[in-house]
């Protein structure tokens, strides 16, 4: 079926359809929608620039694709669980809860998806051992570039419109004069492309913090509780202009959700802040034992690999000198040798003094003697010489 979408006021018209292509498969009929599509090419993209940016932001891009593919899936879960809560048919889905896998006929809500991609990629980050906030400042503008491009999916399905609007860029088209995806507007006037301010809202955020995270990116967390007010308060807008928006009593779920994240995003960047004003400078990156950086995330395990490094080179040089000691006991056996005594350090701290030899001895019993002839000489040269010496060293060998 062809359908069109028009810009009155720009005479602008466009042939399309929400379907790409329909096919048959093993006798079940398959089609490829714009809105899958785009969803998935902007998570491509998101995932591209991530990937691209991980390695600044001191992230391992291995872990962080293992923390995405999670998140990713429970984001489709959340988006499923909000919209089937607050719609206004939810009693039929309690009623026939098999109905909540029918996501071909429609209903996710975006603040689901962030909601649960946030708390899984929360315990991903603890598990996989990335720093969370600096994940989060990533994923962050991974989310605008996903918004900015997937919400195109409601131009295709002529839906995520608002009320009525005189403004050159106001639009129409069959679906939305045919009244199937909303209610409270005069059908045949143009309506407000609510989905096309979210997007440009979302891109041009992604702009503004990817130039932030790239020149004045102070703390990590910065990015991401200033991409909750920046979103938040886009959406609180954006919100009141749509008719068909979700109600938790008299009041639009989604400017509740956006009151909510504007004042978190608020309150986390002054915590984060104050929090990084007790941290050393470089919150990037930490020192190894040899002073080179590297990213937090890798700096625990890093540490203790080389700890455990250093201590094995300890025990590798201990056994090396034990089985030197060892083998020079065994030589000295061999050769009936004493061993070399130990120098344990500077002579005379700490070691005992060598045992005298007997020449030694023999050298310190005739020391005497020599003295006391040393003494003795000067008066035998004066004839001095006491008689009682001279008849001891004349009768004392006869005697003996």
């Amino acid at each position: 079926m062809s359908h069109y979408i028009s810009f009155p006021a720009l005479g602008w018209t466009f042939h399309v359809s929400p379907t790409i292509v329909e096919f048959t498969l093993f006798g079940h009929e398959f089609s490829l929608n714009w809105y899958g599509l785009l969803i998935a090419l902007g998570f491509l993209l998101a995932v591209i620039y991530a990937l691209k940016r991980a390695q600044q932001f001191d992230i391992d891009p291995d872990r962080m694709i293992d923390v995405v593919l999670v998140a990713a899936i429970f984001a489709f879960i959340g988006a499923r669980l909000y919209y089937v809560l607050f719609c206004d048919d939810r009693a039929q889905y309690f009623e026939n809860p098999i109905r909540i896998l029918y996501v071909w006929e429609g209903g996710l809500g975006i603040y689901g998806g962030i909601i649960f991609a946030f708390i899984a990629g929360l315990i991903m980050c603890r598990v996989r051992k990335v720093n969370a906030p600096a994940m989060f400042d990533l994923a962050s503008l991974g989310f605008l570039i996903g918004q900015g491009i997937g919400r195109w999916g409601n131009f295709f399905n002529q839906e995520a419109f608002g009320g009525n609007t005189d403004l050159p860029w106001g639009m129409t088209g069959d679906i939305i004069q045919s009244g199937e995806n909303d209610s409270g507007y005069v059908l045949t006037d143009p309506v407000h492309p609510t989905f096309l301010y979210e997007s440009l809202w979302c891109l041009l955020g992604f702009i503004l913090l990817h130039i932030l995270s790239k020149k004045a990116y102070k703390f990590k967390g910065e990015i991401f509780s200033l991409y909750l007010v920046w979103y938040g308060a886009g959406r609180f807008m954006i919100e009141s202009l749509r008719t068909d928006s979700l109600y938790f009593g008299a009041m639009k779920v989604s400017q509740l959700v956006a009151i909510l994240s504007i004042i978190g995003g608020v309150a986390l960047f002054f915590l984060l802040r104050a929090h990084a004003n007790t941290l050393p400078k470089d919150l990037f990156a930490a020192e190894t034992l040899d002073g080179v950086k590297i990213p937090l995330d890798e700096s625990v395990d890093t540490l203790e690999g080389e700890g455990d490094a250093l201590a094995g080179e300890a025990a590798e040089e201990t056994d090396a000198e034990d089985s030197a000691e060892l083998a020079e006991v065994v030589e000295s056996a061999e050769t009936g040798a004493e061993p070399p005594a130990e120098q344990e350090g500077p002579a005379g701290e700490g070691e005992n003094p060598p045992a005298p030899s007997a020449s030694a001895e023999e050298d310190a019993a005739r020391r005497p003697d020599a003295a006391d002839s040393q003494d003795a000489a000067p008066e035998s040269k004066n004839g001095e010489e006491p008689a009682e010496d001279e008849k001891d060293r004349k009768t004392g060998p006869a005697a003996e």
